[in-house]
Order: structure tokens, then sequence, then C-alpha cells
């Protein structure tokens, strides 16, 4: 299989536009400065590899165990300034619509069924599961657990995270330093502090029972600043989706 080799350390962010989640249009990675990586955790390289093709003889494609079968967006063709992107440089979609699910799986003595419906539009972590190509279309093969979200709507705020995943709203970055000198965009610090706007059901414990989360929607919370997976909502609300052992603290 052939592969390209990425090098470098940027950190990317995925926005939302008015366009609709149906068609994920709008679900896009901003370009960052230098390389592209899968999380805001720093990346010396990643590998991206080339699809795998399905011959037309076989006509039905069944993910096994709790895997899941998503039908890939289409990549963004322009830039937000409107300038045409050749095929090495478009974004590679993070949403999809799911198409086939797994029987699930075995936890204990209870069989834990696959919670994705088909049909259902979803955000997965980026790089993760097997890309194929099935009837000419791109397709990707992931595990139930890769799926970051659920979308409701057209807009990141009412994404319903999955499993122990929690979907914040990040707080602004400050404007001026403590001596009152105005900062740039490019030299703002990223904050690591933002309100919970929802959380996932928990994870499975070894009977495979739902566990609930640490926090709660409305808590305000200091996470780990290299942690999760960024998006911007449809009025430029900047958001964050990671894990709830990626949450530090509770402020109060």
């Amino acid at each position: 299989m052939s592969s390209v080799q990425l090098s470098g350390a940027g950190v990317a962010a995925v926005a939302f536009t008015k366009k609709g989640a149906s068609s994920f249009d709008g679900l896009r990675l901003a370009p960052p400065s230098v390389g592209v990586c899968s999380s805001r955790r720093p990346s010396r390289s990643l590998v991206v590899k080339a699809a795998t093709v399905v011959t037309p003889k076989y006509t039905s494609l069944k993910p096994l165990g709790d895997r899941v079968l998503v039908k890939l967006g289409a990549a963004e063709e322009k830039t937000v300034g409107g300038i045409l992107l050749p095929s090495t440089a478009q974004s590679k979609p993070q949403g999809g619509e799911v198409v086939a699910v797994g029987e699930g799986r075995t936890i204990g003595d209870k069989k834990v069924e696959v919670s994705l419906q088909i049909g259902a539009e979803v955000v997965y972590s980026k790089y993760a599961g097997t890309e194929v190509q099935f009837n000419d279309t791109k397709h990707l093969i992931l595990k139930e657990d890769d799926i970051i979200g659920v979308l409701e709507t057209d807009d990141v705020k009412d994404m319903k995270p999955l499993n122990d995943r929690v979907l914040i709203k990040v707080a602004e970055a400050e404007d001026k330093t403590a001596g009152g000198l105005i900062l740039t965009e490019t030299t703002k610090e990223k904050p690591s502090i933002g309100t919970v706007v929802a959380v996932g059901p928990g994870p499975l414990d070894d009977e495979g029972k739902r566990q609930p989360l640490s926090v709660s929607a409305g808590s305000t919370v200091m996470y780990s600043k290299y942690a999760g997976s960024e998006f911007k909502g449809a009025d430029g609300t900047n958001y964050i989706v990671l894990r709830v052992s990626d949450v530090m603290a509770v402020l109060s």
C-alpha cells in the first residue's frame, strides 16, 4: 500500500458553518502554519495511507464487533478565502454518515450493542480507522470509541458527545497582559479553561454498565492544554471535545 510521509506539529481546528451537518461541507480543518496533526498533542510525524479498494464483485461490507462503517463527507476544495486547493492540500473530512454497524461486543456476561444508529451523522477522531473505497465512494471502518460525537444540528454546540467524552465551550483568550500590553492573535495564549456544554453517557465498566462522569453540564473546568479535538461553532465560538480523564479540575 502506498503512503505519503508528512511531518510537523501544527495545530488544526475544525470549523462548522451554516451549510449544514448532513452534507459536511462545513466540517473542515483550518490550515495550520506548519504540518498537520491528529489532535492538539504534539506529533513528530504521521503517515497517511491510501484507501483499500474493494472490487465491484463484493456488494456488501459488514463491520464486525464494535466497529462501524462511515460514509465520508467531501473534502474541502477551497480555503475560507475561496482559493482552490489541489487534491494533495485538501483537508481530510472528519465527519460522515453511519451506513453499517457491527453486532457489538461482549463484556463479562453481557452483550453490549453498538449505540450508534444507521443514518446518524457523526464526527470521529482525526486519522482513526481504515479508509476503504467501496462502491466508488470513500468510507471509513473504525471502532465505536473513535467516534467523538453525534451531530443533531448544523452547529457544534448541539453535538452529543459519546462514551467518556465532554463538549466544552472554550473561554476567550486574554486580550492584554497583566501589564496592559495588547496581545495579537498569534501571541495570545490558548486558554485551558471552559464551560462544559454536554457530557457523554460514561464509559462501560467490567460488567458492561455505564458509569456516570465526574463532571456535569454547566461546570467550569480546567483541562489539559494539549488534549482533545478543537471545533468552531457557526457563530465563531471555540469548542473542544475531550475525554473526561483530560479534565484536571472543576472551578467555582
